[in-house]
């Protein structure tokens, strides 16, 4: 008779095993999740180059004024508007990265909650920050042109 022991595989950390009998969706969950903060990246990024424009912009329009006899000293809103949109980018992106750590460790200990606050303060802060820059083009359109 020969007895063999069983021959260990792999090691395993026993939660991953036991995570994954109680939910058979986990990695699929967790890549969402990644998925998720990804967009919130791609979304601040976004929001950052667009500050840069805006700011740009205006320091582009004096250089110009300059450039043809006028002067220009004061470049209104648009550069806080875009070093606000620049900010409000970059809190975008630390917010997706909380918001990201969050969840990853409710679905580890399956107490996930869909997100609410978070998303509605989100909504208000862009549609707030739009309408102002629409806002602000009409005012510079009127006492330009």
């Amino acid at each position: 008779m020969h007895d063999k022991e069983p021959r260990a595989g792999p090691r395993r950390r026993k939660d991953t095993v036991a995570d994954t009998e109680l939910n058979p969706n986990r990695a699929r969950d967790h890549l969402a999740n990644e998925r998720t903060f990804l967009a919130w990246v791609r979304t601040g990024a976004a929001i950052v180059v667009f500050g840069f424009a805006i700011g740009r912009f205006s320091i582009a329009m004096r250089q110009l004024a300059a450039l043809s006899g006028h002067s220009m000293h004061r470049s209104g809103i648009s550069v806080w508007m875009g070093a606000t949109s620049i900010v409000l980018g970059v809190l975008l992106v630390l917010a997706g990265l909380m918001r990201y750590r969050k969840t990853r460790v409710r679905l580890d200990q399956g107490t996930f909650e869909p997100a609410g606050f978070v998303l509605d303060l989100v909504t208000i802060l862009t549609v707030l920050f739009g309408l102002s820059l629409a806002g602000y083009l009409i005012y510079i359109e009127k006492s330009v042109g």
